[in-house]
């Protein structure tokens, strides 16, 4: 008997060009693969509808983002409530397939009586009550600022009231641990979808250090203005800075410094070539939920992985991190490691870490036995 299952994505998945998407794309021909026939509901904002997704689904169905003033509530996050969409809801209440929601973002549906009796799971991106707070601490706009916070709080109720309604995926096992806490019963650890990447990084010595990642995103910049400030001041190690829209203000602290050169919207095959050819990858961040793509695209294809708790804690990555903490902690890692090649021993622990984990057919499989046995 075929088996049918309807997938909510926050966004079009595709193409595979911010970090975000990649699960939600490499898990449809993974799934595909083994026979499932997968009914696509996009919420569309602005990356248009894509002929690709009707290789791997069964049918793929697009649904505006309400956006402005119209789609806050006082009672629902704005995530949730700008996706609440009634020709979804009917769509979905046509048959009993079961239903993976892709972030809490999509979750409105299991405060639906339409839905009590229903297969429903939820991928876990994020603890977005503690994202969002993250998000407010790392802006300067104080508009923005206030917006995060009362996210943060709707959020915090939301999330609490939704965690027992479903059974969740989280992509980090501290995720599912704080969801336990909010009362979840039902949540498991389940690795990204990826790429059909090796661990191609390359032994030897590269040639400079580099930060890259979406520049739009406040806690992006900070993070860069943090190694700007306190790590790049006073050392003679030059740093590429590699990412999407950076702001003037970055521009501005990056503009005449001969140690340091921004790289603004670099293609796929040009970003991918910086991080081979990178001696280091510094990848502080300051949120620490969910997992960073920057650092799992590192580490399967550049070297040395500078970072502090906050990027690594929970992955199961540490190993092939170097774990720094402190400005000084990190100051003094930078200055070691930089003289030291990648070898063969860091390659083996690479390969025995993310070989298993990341292995999308085994990952699939798995999701296809949690759901249908």
């Amino acid at each position: 008997m075929d088996q049918h299952i309807h997938i909510i994505c926050l966004n079009v998945p595709y193409p595979v060009n911010y970090g975000g998407v990649f699960d939600l794309f490499y898990k449809l021909p993974a799934l595909h693969k083994l026979g499932v026939k997968i009914h696509l509901h996009c919420f569309e904002y602005g990356r248009g509808e894509q002929p690709e997704l009707n290789k791997y689904c069964a049918s793929v169905h697009y649904y505006k983002r309400s956006t402005g003033p119209g789609a806050f509530s006082f009672s629902l996050p704005y995530i949730v409530s700008s996706r609440k969409n009634e020709e979804l809801l009917a769509r979905l209440a046509q048959d009993d397939h079961p239903i993976l929601m892709e972030g809490i973002h999509c979750t409105y549906l299991l405060h639906d009586t339409r839905f009590t009796n229903r297969k429903c799971f939820v991928r876990l991106h994020n603890v977005e009550y503690i994202y969002y707070n993250h998000l407010a601490d790392h802006t300067n706009n104080l508009l923005k600022k206030a917006y995060y916070k009362w996210e943060s709080k709707l959020l915090t109720s939301y999330e609490k009231k939704t965690a027992c309604k479903a059974t969740f995926w989280s992509v980090i096992e501290p995720d599912a641990e704080i969801y336990r806490r909010l009362g979840c019963k039902r949540i498991s650890f389940l690795p990204l979808f990826l790429p059909p990447w090796k661990v191609n990084s390359k032994e030897g010595k590269g040639t400079y250090c580099l930060y890259h990642g979406d520049l739009s995103v406040a806690e992006n910049e900070k993070a860069v203005e943090w190694l700007l400030t306190n790590i790049l001041q006073d050392i003679d190690i030059p740093l590429v800075i590699a990412g999407k829209n950076p702001s003037n203000s970055l521009y501005k602290k990056t503009e005449g410094r001969t140690d340091v050169c921004l790289v603004a919207n670099p293609g796929n095959e040009e970003m991918q070539d910086m991080i081979a050819k990178a001696h280091m990858h510094l990848i502080p961040s300051f949120n620490n939920t969910g997992i960073k793509l920057k650092l799992i695209n590192a580490l399967f294809n550049g070297r040395h992985c500078v970072v502090n708790n906050s990027t690594v804690k929970g992955t199961g990555l540490e190993a092939a991190c170097l774990i720094a903490n402190t400005a000084a902690e990190m100051k003094h890692m930078i200055l070691e490691y930089y003289q030291k090649p990648f070898t063969e021993k860091d390659l083996q622990v690479r390969h025995q870490l993310l070989d298993h984990m990341f292995d999308n057919d085994a990952n699939a499989q798995k999701l296809v036995k949690w759901i249908w046995q």
